[in-house]
């Protein structure tokens, strides 16, 4: 983004004289592009009042700062599969930051500047007080939801033995309402297919010829279906664990199933729906209120108006 500088140079009623000359002192070698930076006839006071008001201003400024830098940080981790656009996001009162700089207008009506001063800064302040809240909270509600989706999603990856099943059984997989019989799942390794195919039926008592298929299959293995009487569960269980077939502990639970793949969508959704309406960078909370201050670095020893 482009540098700004902030420049105070004496003038008259109508400034023009300065401006002109700012204008000619810094276009002979392309130094920079001017624009005037319109600010009211504030409501002075004394000079005591200017400098018992100068510290608060100096902490002010660093404050807004601070909180306009988190937000735009904010913005640029909710939208983190779009990086991309982080930019274009960051707006001010709707437009782009340095449209927002070179035509800069002050809010008579939410900063009347028959206020004294330290009304006006502490509007500011009350102001940049409750937009850091605001910001608190959403990034609160964010992380939240973020830290849910990641543990729902780390559900759905590794292998068949860890991962999630929600997103690979079916209910035609299984022999459901049953008195007497379940189906297993079973994750057989590669190398032990043949093996299985071969064994299965004779791993215990009971077991329902011709009842495997696999159902999926990933780098390591495979994921086989098997149905047998409920009695003989636990000696099928320690027979396969013998053969290095490993029955996972899953049972068909169509309700939960679904509530499981629901609520990774729902959250999915939230994370997405964390930053429209944010689309002012440090200037707008979702109460849609704006912060019309920016800061300026000043240094006008670089610049010769003589």
């Amino acid at each position: 983004m482009s540098e700004f500088w902030l420049i105070s140079a004496p003038g008259d009623k109508t400034n023009l004289p300065a401006w002109e000359r700012m204008n000619t002192v810094t276009s002979k070698s392309n130094l920079s592009s001017n624009s005037k930076f319109h600010i009211p006839d504030l409501k002075v006071g004394t000079l005591d009042a200017l400098v018992g008001l100068s510290d608060e201003l100096g902490k002010l400024d660093s404050f807004a700062e601070s909180v306009i830098k988190k937000i735009a940080q904010y913005i640029g981790e909710v939208m983190e599969d779009s990086k991309d656009k982080v930019q274009e996001n960051l707006l001010a009162n709707g437009v782009d930051l340095i449209s927002y700089l070179t035509r800069f207008e002050w809010d008579m009506a939410k900063y009347p500047i028959k206020q004294p001063l330290k009304n006006i800064s502490e509007a500011l302040a009350k102001q940049v007080t409750q937009i850091e809240a605001d910001l608190k909270t959403r990034s609160a509600a964010y992380n939240n939801i973020k830290g849910n989706l990641q543990s729902l999603e780390k559900k759905t990856m590794g292998n068949l033995l860890t991962r999630t099943l929600a997103d690979i059984v079916h209910k035609e997989d299984f022999v459901l309402n049953s008195e007497y019989l379940i189906t297993l799942l079973v994750v057989v390794p590669k190398s032990s297919y043949l093996q299985w195919q071969k064994t299965y039926e004779s791993l215990s008592d009971m077991v329902v010829p011709r009842s495997t298929k696999m159902i999926a299959e990933d780098a390591e293995g495979g994921l086989f279906t098997v149905t047998l009487f409920r009695k003989v569960m636990d000696d099928f269980k320690a027979k396969a664990r013998e053969n290095r077939f490993m029955v996972r502990e899953f049972y068909y639970d169509e309700k939960e199933l679904k509530c499981e793949k629901e609520e990774l969508m729902k959250l999915a959704s939230d994370k997405k729906q964390q930053y429209p309406g944010m689309d002012i960078p440090g200037l707008q909370l979702s109460n849609q209120e704006y912060y019309p201050y920016v800061y300026f670095k000043i240094d006008l020893s670089l610049l010769d108006c003589s």
